[in-house]
Order: C-alpha cells, then structure tokens, then sequence
C-alpha cells in the first residue's frame, strides 16, 4: 500500500469508531439533544412575548431555532473532540500515531467523526422544525446541508487543535467554553444584530459562527430570512469554509508538534 492508501484508511477507521461508539451509547444522544431543546424552549418561551423584529411577525422560537441548531453542533464538537485526550491518556492515540498514516489522517479522521456526529444529532433535531414554525416544504436543504457540514467540521477542527494541546479534560472544557461558547452567543443566535450597537455587529461580522448562523437562518427561511447577515448564502459558505479550512490546518500543525 502507498502512503494516500494508507491515510485513507486511517481516517476511514477513526470515522467509523466515533460513529460506533456514539450509537452504542444512547445516554450521549439524549444529552446532546435534550440540554438544547430544553434551552430552546425554556429560553424561546420566555422571550417570546418580548421579541419583536420590524417589518415582520417572527415569532422568537422560531428566530431562536437556527441558532439552537447550531448550539447542537457546537455542543457535539466539544463532546466528541474531548476523546483525543481519552485515547492519549488510554494509550490508543499513541498506537495510531505509530501506524503508517500520517497525522494530517489522522486529525482528518477525527475531524470528520466528529462531524458525521454532530450531523446525526442536527438530522434528530431538525425533526423538531415545524414546532417551531418551520414548514419543511420551503427548506432549502442543500444550503442547510452545506452550511452544517462546513460549520460541523470547523468546530470540531478547532476542538481537536485545543484538544491535541491540552492533556486534562477539565483544561479542555474550560478553554472551550471560554472560547466557542461566547463565538455562539455573539453569532446572532440569540439576538439580530442591530446597527445601534456597533461593537456588537462588528463582532458579528468578524465571527465565523455567525455565518454558520446566518446560511443555516436562509435554509430554513428563505434567501431573506430575518437575522441573516447582508449578503447571500453563498457569502456565508464561503466564510464558513474560510474558517473550516483555517481549523484544519491549525489542528494539522498543533498534532505535528505534540503527540
């Protein structure tokens, strides 16, 4: 076998364990899935008599619902990518890096694990759409499907470079909730950005969560949705790719310099 034979295959193998290993524990599905829901409809509920947008009749769970989508992913990201320092402190990683794949195969691997994860708690969730007043007739799918995979693979990219160089989990989850859940909350999933609060729009604008937000908004409701950012899907992809790409090299060279 070549080299490319011998990274395809390592990659293939981690994609299928984190996949095995998610469906053989259902307690990980109902954690993932019911911390959000509760979340969207505790917080959704609450605001709903307080949200209002100009020019529109949006209600707030239904303006709520793609930011939650993305909390899923983000959530699966922190919770999957947390079991590189497992494998390292069980000796698994070890015996992976000293097979013939390279570590760009096997941060891909892990990358899109976790990405075929995160996409199978968002396909679950995603259920729950016409709950929130979402018809699944006018759903542009492949445009939500993009924007999911490139945002799902950017996080968990990002997740396995913070994971590759921290080796306790409590340090991991620390820096990633310092980190990726302030990126969330400032990714107009919560709120719209608004021209009167400058910094908080430029915040937006330079945040790749918030085009995840702002593509997955579109999908769900239309090329002009409410809450989307100005431009088109096809910006926010491109962003949201920028930032994919950008996290898979990161996690490649952290991996290269420590084991």
């Amino acid at each position: 076998m070549n080299a490319l034979a011998y990274d395809l295959a390592t990659a293939r193998v981690l994609l299928k364990r984190d996949l095995v290993r998610f469906f053989r524990q259902p307690s990980r599905l109902a954690g993932a899935l019911g911390q959000p829901v509760i979340f969207w409809l505790v917080i959704g509920s609450g605001m709903a008599s307080t949200f209002r947008m100009p020019g529109t009749d949006l209600g707030y769970l239904e303006f709520f619902y793609p930011g939650v989508v993305m909390m899923v992913l983000l959530f699966s990201a922190i919770f999957t990518t947390v079991s590189v320092i497992e494998d390292r402190h069980q000796g698994f990683l070890q015996a992976v890096l000293a097979g013939p794949g390279s570590r760009g195969a096997v941060v891909l691997g892990k990358a899109l694990g976790s990405t075929a994860v995160a996409l199978s708690q968002a396909a679950f969730f995603l259920v729950l759409a016409p709950a929130a007043g979402i018809s699944l007739s006018r759903v542009n799918f492949p445009l939500l499907f993009a924007a999911l995979v490139l945002a799902a693979l950017g996080l968990a990219a990002f997740g396995l470079t913070v994971a590759w160089a921290i080796d306790n989990v409590q340090g991991y989850h620390a820096v990633q909730m310092t980190l990726l859940v302030p990126l969330w909350v400032v990714s107009g999933a919560m709120f719209p950005s608004s021209p009167d609060h400058r910094f908080l729009s430029t915040l937006m604008r330079v945040n790749p969560v918030a085009y995840a937000v702002s593509a997955t908004r579109r999908a769900l409701g239309g090329p002009i949705a409410p809450g989307s950012l100005p431009g088109s899907g096809g910006r926010d992809l491109c962003f949201v790719a920028i930032f994919a790409l950008c996290a898979l090299g990161m996690a490649v060279v952290v991996a290269r310099r420590r084991a």
